[in-house]
């Protein structure tokens, strides 16, 4: 039986994806958004701010209500107050490992102290604060706390970043020596979990979720130029704001996601999701919102590049 699914967005990357995601489960799915972008095929398109509702949803049914686009109480407080009068099953946040404080312990696990994190600022500290009410607005929803999320309609410059290197034959320029590690979950992994949590109502509320393994910089890319049919070269960089010039901040972190693998053992493989991401990346180039990494390289990297150190 179809499930009625309410996504906010719907518009870019991981609300978009979900909502598709689900259309092709065969549910009924319907997206908020502002109507900034053409929608989706097959979904119903409520154009609203979250903000000014009323009673849009008085007597509606959700089986779900997947919250992507909360990034502080208000933002939850006031779709609560939206949904007051509808029948809702399932309520889910998307929230985000930035609510982890980089001075905890890793790997962080869920129940851990939550607290400002230096490398996420504000955005991390209006997750805390979405996570508080609606875990107090809304009997028994459910957070998720994702790390890097990668896979087709990603619209930052992240593994489309390294791709385009590839695609030009260009040298690679590690942050150090390229062994800082990153932990990655693949959109569509996270919506089967999510489809695991409506389908299976589990005792827990909060999940951190990703890859159970964590990969450094320097294989990321290796895979990434794989993605591509190509072989990579590098130097490593030292002493240079590594945000100008690579997508990702000098912040290495790891979660827990024991009680994920017990819910949903099996993950895309990482080079299997990164030719997905080049495959859809090739078709859809425009889509995604460049960064002028090159530019800055080309000025700044590369003349000096034969004082770089060969990472090897």
């Amino acid at each position: 039986m179809a499930r009625s699914i309410l996504v906010t967005g719907g518009t870019i990357f991981v609300s978009r994806f979900i909502a598709r995601y689900f259309v092709e489960m065969g549910d009924d799915v319907t997206v908020l958004n502002r109507g900034s972008l053409p929608p989706i095929a097959g979904v119903r398109t409520v154009v609203a701010d979250r903000h000014e509702l009323d009673h849009q949803f008085d007597g509606e049914r959700f089986d779900a209500v997947i919250d992507v686009t909360a990034y502080d109480a208000r933002d939850v407080l006031d779709l609560a107050h939206a949904l007051e009068h509808a029948h809702v099953g399932s309520t889910i946040m998307i929230s985000s490992s930035a609510v982890y404080p980089e001075t905890n312990l890793q790997p962080f696990a869920e129940g851990v102290r939550l607290g400002r994190n230096t490398f996420w600022g504000d955005y991390g500290t209006g997750k805390i604060e979405a996570e508080r009410a609606l875990l107090q607005c809304v009997d028994g929803a459910y957070i998720i706390r994702p790390p890097y999320l990668y896979g087709p309609m990603n619209n930052l410059y992240r593994e489309a970043f390294v791709f385009d290197c590839a695609r030009e034959d260009r040298r690679f320029y590690l942050p150090h020596d390229g062994d800082m590690r990153l932990q990655f979950f693949h959109v569509r992994d996270l919506c089967r979990f999510l489809e695991r949590i409506i389908d299976e109502q589990p005792a827990q509320h909060v999940f951190n979720v990703g890859n159970p393994d964590s990969v450094s910089v320097r294989e990321w890319v290796g895979l990434c130029y794989a993605a591509v049919g190509k072989t990579p070269t590098y130097a490593s960089v030292d002493d240079v704001e590594q945000r100008n010039f690579f997508p990702f901040h000098d912040y290495e972190y790891s979660l827990d996601v024991h009680a994920q693998q017990e819910l949903m053992p099996d993950v895309t493989p990482l080079d299997e999701g990164l030719r997905e991401s080049y495959d859809w990346y090739r078709a859809h180039i425009d889509q995604v919102n460049t960064h002028p990494y090159t530019q800055y390289i080309d000025l700044h990297l590369a003349p000096i590049a034969q004082e770089l150190q060969p990472a090897h």
